[in-house]
Order: structure tokens, then sequence, then C-alpha cells
């Protein structure tokens, strides 16, 4: 078959709401630090009564989306599906995939754009509290089969494991993959998803996933380890290629038996918002032209520490331009 499309992403596309917070505000708030929590629009309301006053920076985001968007920017076709309202919201999250240039299978329907209240506190880490909105309704009967079958990788996250709806489309979606030989890339998440999905994950990671990503607290969870060495080695067994990432550490990334430590950039760190998702971005934009795996690696620290230096979980159109001429037009001759 010729593949006509390269990355078809399916995803919660959301409005991120990010505020510059102090460890304080987490305690009165009540909040795990460093987490993602699924909200009502109540608390959601509630926590932005709590910051009235404060500086508040509005970005389309998701996580997958995010990704998905920084694949298009660094030069890779790329497609995105996921549900939004018909609201303001909306309107805008529309208007920014047009000027990204990704290729939208987006629906919009009636009812409100997911949003994820994103607080940022003065070491760089990031609280989440979101509201999924009408990200929760995305079906099977949504999915684009005929892209995706035409597609090279199908990529979507833990975030999407959540209604029974979303997991209908994504078994859908898995479906169409081993019928059409589309490999399957499946970012682990967050925490807080894979301990309400640990039995789930692990069997989806054994039976259906090609290339995993995955973060050391992710890597405790499923597999019950304190040393990740130990992690590393069990998800080898399970998938064929991925990225494990250490924070700061860095991180490995793998295939088949090979595998590669990366280190981290030393950056002044503002936000680390969206780091993982410019990581997944630049290691799969990486494969995508066959780029050599310790590379990728490479390619793909250089990106996420490209995010870390900046509010919000996307990098801006031009400074992504000037990051695929570093990293993909001068023969990998980059400096870290």
């Amino acid at each position: 078959m010729i593949r006509t499309h390269t990355i078809f992403g399916i995803g919660n596309p959301l409005i991120d709401i990010v505020i510059n917070v102090q460890e304080e505000d987490l305690v009165k708030l009540e909040m795990n630090k460093g987490t993602m929590e699924l909200v009502s629009g109540d608390r959601q309301e509630e926590i932005i009564k709590y910051f009235e006053g404060a500086n508040i920076f509005y970005s389309p985001g998701g996580s997958a989306p995010n990704t998905i968007i920084a694949c298009s920017g660094l030069g890779v076709d790329s497609f995105i599906q996921g549900k939004i309202g018909n609201d303001k919201f909306g309107s805008i999250y529309l208007d920014q995939i047009k000027n990204c240039d990704v290729r939208s299978g987006i629906i919009q329907s009636d009812g409100a754009t997911g949003s994820s209240i994103v607080l940022v506190t003065p070491d760089g880490e990031r609280t989440m509290n979101t509201h999924l909105g009408l990200c929760r309704d995305f079906s099977a009967d949504d999915l684009d089969m005929d892209t995706l079958a035409e597609s090279k990788y199908l990529y979507f996250t833990g975030y999407m494991w959540d209604t029974e709806t979303q997991k209908s489309a994504l078994k859908k979606a898995i479906s169409v993959c081993k019928k059409n030989d589309v490999k399957i890339v499946f970012d682990v998440a967050d925490p807080f998803v894979v301990n309400r999905n640990r039995l789930e994950f692990l069997d989806m990671l054994r039976n259906s996933i090609d290339i995993v990503f995955a973060n050391k607290p992710e890597m405790e969870i499923l597999f019950n380890y304190k040393k990740i060495e130990k992690s590393i080695k069990r998800i080898m067994q399970y998938v064929t290629s991925g990225a494990i990432k250490l924070g700061k550490e860095g991180a490995i990334v793998f295939d088949n038996d090979v595998h590669y430590r990366t280190l981290a950039r030393p950056v002044e760190v503002l936000d680390t918002t969206g780091a993982g998702d410019m990581f997944a971005a630049g290691f799969l934009s990486s494969l995508t032209r066959k780029v050599p795996l310790d590379r990728a690696g490479k390619i793909a620290a250089y990106i996420a520490g490209e995010i870390i230096k900046v509010n919000g979980a996307r990098i801006n159109k031009e400074t992504i331009e000037k990051i695929k001429e570093e990293v993909f037009h001068s023969h990998y001759n980059f400096e870290f």
C-alpha cells in the first residue's frame, strides 16, 4: 500500500489556561503537585475564582494535539482528530489549527470545548486540572478510517483512555492499524492516568503497541519496580521501540535490544508544560526521516529543551521553523 499520510493523531483538543502560582497555592487548593486531575466545570470555576486578578495565559493545547502540531511544524505530514464544541474556545482552537498547517479531522458539536487549568510553580513544574467537555464524546463513529488506513503511524496518549466512548474509538483505530500495517505509537501520559488504567495499559503494551513513550513515575506504577533499570528491561520485552523520559537525567531511547542514554539540555526552566509532548514530536519526526536512534533521542531532547524555556505547551511557528532547520537540514550538526 502507498502511504499518503504520515502521522495520524487522536487526542483531546483543549484550551490551556496557564497561571503562574506558588507552592502554598497548591496546598490551599488541596492539589497533588505535578499531576493531572480530571475535574468538573464547577471545580474549574472555583480554581479560577481563587486566582482572580492573576495574569492568565490562554493557549490551544491537549497532549496529542500539541505533539501533532509540532510534528507538522517540523515538516511531517500530520492529521489530528478529536472533538470540540461550537463555542468560543472551539472557534479559537480551529483557527490555531489552520495557522499551524495541520490537516484537521476535528469534529465540532453542541457543547463545551474541553479546557485545562495549568498551574506552574516557580520550579517550572505544572499541575493540571482538566475538564474534558466534548473530548469525552469522541466515538468510533467519528473516526476517519480511510485516512488512518493510509497513514504510517497512529499516535495517541493515555489521556484518551477515559470514557467507554473514547476507548471504543481507540480500539477501533488499533484494529484498523493492525489490518493495514500502521505502526501504533502510545504515550502513557501521566501517573494519574496509569493508576486508573494500569492493567489495561499493560495488556495494550503487550499486544498492540509498537512504540512507547513513558517517564520514570509512570514506569514505577506500571511495573512496580523502584529501580528504573528493571522497568526498562521489562518494557523492552513488551514493545519494539520507544523512549523513557527521566527529566533532568535525560532519557533512554531503545529499538529492539539496542538502547542509548540521551542527556537533558542544561537550560533555564520556566515551565515544563508540554516537554513530553515536544519530546515525542522530536522523536517521531526523526523516525519518519529514518534518523539513527541515538540522533533521534538527541533531537527529541533538544526540542523538549526549547519548550521548557517558555510559558505554555507549544513553541511558536518561527521558533519551530528555526529548530527544523537546525536539526534536520544541517546534517544534525547542532550543538547542545
